[in-house]
């Protein structure tokens, strides 16, 4: 797999930009979502801070710091969206300034080997801000009453195969990224784990299929939810996904209000709405170690995949030092893996030990659920 370069991932994240309006740029439509005027200032602001070690302004180190404890204090997150100074403009000027810097320093030939790493780690941070920044967009639009599209191209219609489960006889897999190419701390070090005889579906759940739960009453049947999972769907009056209509039959969308696909992933659902749909189906999710083990033989994901896997470290995980070790090891707690990737994850972002991790009442994110059971022997 080809690396990507400092400038296709500067221009990427500039493209997801060009049908923003600058009215667009600034709000911030909840705790978890960031501006996305924020977003392509703090991608600028990591290798300022990285790498050049050399600021446009002082000013930027606290505003567009995120959750670096020790590289010193930062705006709130909450609060990213009341910065309507520094302006979009200036902020566009900011990130032209980065980029030249940056391009003299990389065709210099001057960098270190360690700091080319830092650069390489930069570059997959963008991207991951890319996905968040369609993600949190999408949650912005999605509160306007006029439910406004970011986009005028509509997603091809879906077909799904029939459900259908592959058996696995488990055994002793290899987990962890291995060989050549980039990966995140969190994705090593590569270990062995013991898998019971498993299967797992050949899709993710359906829309369709989505909605049968619902229709049967499942958001309303307290014995198919997990304790939090059941508090969390009363108080915030969880009936349906995220972003669908009160008919069932439309749903909001990156190219504004569509009628549902059947046939689509389900998707912007919780962990533990994937748990409850499982349990309501006499099935469960696959750990992600099941998911992992199966990945050569899934198709392309479309939908980030909950897996029943607490976010943990690896045996012999290490993070890197100094205050790049924040960049994952501190949030191993209260979380949950999700696996493979989306519509929205750049491409050549996705591989099969890829560890994705959100709190387990997340819904923004594109998130949907592949089904997994046990065999019996």
């Amino acid at each position: 797999m080809s690396q990507p370069t400092f400038a296709t991932v500067r221009a990427a994240t500039e493209a997801l930009c060009a049908p923003l309006s600058p009215d667009d740029y600034v709000p911030q439509s909840m705790p978890d979502a960031s501006p996305a005027k924020w977003h392509l200032a703090h991608t600028s602001w990591f290798f300022e801070e990285f790498v050049l070690r050399r600021f446009y302004d002082e000013s930027f180190r606290y505003l567009f710091n995120s959750y670096y404890e020790s590289v010193g204090p930062r705006h709130q997150r909450p609060h990213r969206g009341l910065l309507t100074r520094p302006t979009v403009g200036q902020i566009w000027t900011y990130r032209r300034a980065v980029n030249e810097r940056m391009f003299d320093l990389l065709d210099s030939g001057s960098l270190t080997e360690e700091l080319m790493e830092v650069v390489t780690l930069g570059l997959h941070h963008e991207q991951q801000h890319q996905e968040l920044l369609l993600t949190d967009v999408k949650h912005l639009l999605s509160l306007n009453p006029l439910q406004p599209a970011y986009r005028q191209e509509r997603a091809a219609k879906a077909s799904a195969a029939p459900l259908e489960f592959t058996v696995h006889d488990g055994g002793i897999v290899e987990i962890g990224h291995a060989g050549p190419g980039f990966c995140f701390d969190n994705e090593l070090a590569r270990h062995r784990v013991f898998l019971q005889p498993y299967r797992l579906a050949n899709r993710p759940v359906t829309n369709d299929e989505f909605r049968e739960f619902i229709r049967a009453g499942g958001y309303g049947e307290p014995m198919l939810w997990l304790s939090d999972g059941w508090a969390w769907a009363q108080r915030e009056g969880w009936r349906r996904p995220l972003y669908w209509s009160d008919s069932l039959e439309q749903e909001f969308t990156l190219a504004g209000l569509q009628e549902i696909d059947p046939h689509a992933p389900v998707c912007h659902i919780s962990y533990y709405e994937a748990d409850a749909l499982a349990r309501w189906a006499g099935l469960r999710l696959p750990t992600e170690f099941e998911w992992e083990a199966a990945a050569p033989t899934l198709p392309s994901p479309v939908v980030w995949n909950w897996t029943s896997s607490a976010y943990a470290p690896y045996p012999g995980f290490a993070p890197l030092n100094g205050a790049l070790g924040e960049y994952n090891g501190k949030f191993m707690v209260n979380q949950m893996v999700l696996r493979g990737g989306s519509i929205a994850t750049p491409p050549g972002h996705i591989r099969a030990s890829y560890r994705n991790f959100f709190y387990p009442q997340a819904r923004w994110q594109f998130s949907g659920l592949r089904l997994a059971g046990d065999v019996k022997q």
